[in-house]
């Protein structure tokens, strides 16, 4: 007579055997999630708002470390030892709808923001700026349309490309201000500054939120060109 399976053991067989012959793959996807979530990640970017520092197709490094440490999974603040900086590109949580969103810092806590015919002022500085040839912005589709222009904008002590459109085409967003940050806020906005959902439209970013600083492009993939890679972006710093 065959011997029969004890019941405790016939019950638990399937989960048992799976945990015996995957858990080597199920402890690496484990580790990677929580290396993804509370150290660094890579993100990609879905939209244009950010050009011409980030094209859409980059996927972009973020330290999740740059800020604080934070419990894996969510938003809850371990230790801080550092605060996001004027001109620091950060990924956060929007909070009109928690997607992910990535902008550049402009208004530290304190900061008095201007911005006046697409003229940035900080505190009573107005900003700098210089034209910068299209040439330069490497595989850029938009710069052989002449519908924009792309400028170098600095301002206390940071400086970034960013990209405008003519007069013609320029954004209702293009002035507002003057508004002070409240303590514990960052007001945000997008290098492509006449198309980008930022503080202009969701408000201040709260310190909560801010997952992460974002230095340097993995990769990059041409949507528009059957997905070629961009081999000159691979791993490039963001300006």
């Amino acid at each position: 007579m065959p011997s029969r399976i004890p019941e405790d053991l016939s019950s638990r067989s399937w989960p048992y055997r799976v945990w015996r012959e995957w858990r080597g793959f199920i402890l690496f996807v484990l580790v990677m999630l929580v290396f993804r979530s509370a150290i660094a990640d890579w993100n990609q970017v879905p939209t244009g708002s950010m050009k011409p520092s980030i094209y859409v197709g980059d996927r972009i490094l973020v330290d999740k470390l740059a800020y604080d440490l934070r419990i894996p999974f969510t938003l809850h603040r371990i230790v801080s030892w550092d605060e996001p900086h004027r001109g620091d590109v950060i990924t956060f949580e929007s909070p009109e709808d928690q997607r992910l969103l990535v902008k550049r810092v402009i208004g530290v806590p304190g900061d008095v923001v201007t911005l006046q015919d697409n003229v940035l002022s900080i505190n009573g500085e107005t900003a700098s700026y210089q034209n910068i040839d299209p040439d330069e912005l490497l595989d850029l589709p938009v710069a052989a349309t002449g519908r924009y222009q792309f400028l170098r904008e600095k301002l206390l002590g940071s400086e970034r490309r960013i990209m405008l459109h003519d007069g013609h085409y320029a954004s209702e967003a293009s002035n507002f201000g003057p508004v002070q940050v409240p303590p514990g806020m960052y007001l945000v906005l997008g290098d492509n500054r006449d198309n980008s959902r930022d503080s202009r439209f969701i408000g201040f970013v709260s310190r909560e939120l801010v997952l992460g600083r974002a230095k340097r492009v993995a990769f990059s993939l041409d949507y528009d060109n059957y997905y070629r890679p961009r081999m000159d972006r691979f791993f490039t710093a963001l300006p």
